[in-house]
């Protein structure tokens, strides 16, 4: 792996678990909505968060008042740092 090619993964699989962080506290906090400093927090994270949650939303609509599809987006988001290390560990794209 050239060192140009490291850099940009293991650049992109530090921001991804990053982005992974907000969304649990983002998912944590919906459940504390009614608290003052949770909605403060909220409506930081929730332009940072939804874009990426509301294409899972699309695809996966609440069940029962519980958004199932916030599931399905983390385990998307877990996948694509392993999918990027074996590409460039195989030399594809890079």
């Amino acid at each position: 792996m050239s060192s140009v090619s490291y850099l940009i993964v293991n650049t992109v699989i530090n921001f991804i678990q990053l982005y992974l962080v907000l969304i649990f506290v983002r998912i944590l906090l919906s459940w504390f909505q009614t608290a003052e400093w949770a909605g403060k927090v909220i409506s930081f994270l929730a332009p940072i968060t939804d874009p990426y949650l509301n294409i899972f939303r699309s695809i996966i609509p609440p069940l029962g008042g519980i958004d199932f599809s916030a599931i399905l987006a983390i385990f998307v988001l877990q996948l694509i740092p392993g999918i990027l290390t074996s590409l460039v560990r195989t030399g594809v794209g890079f």
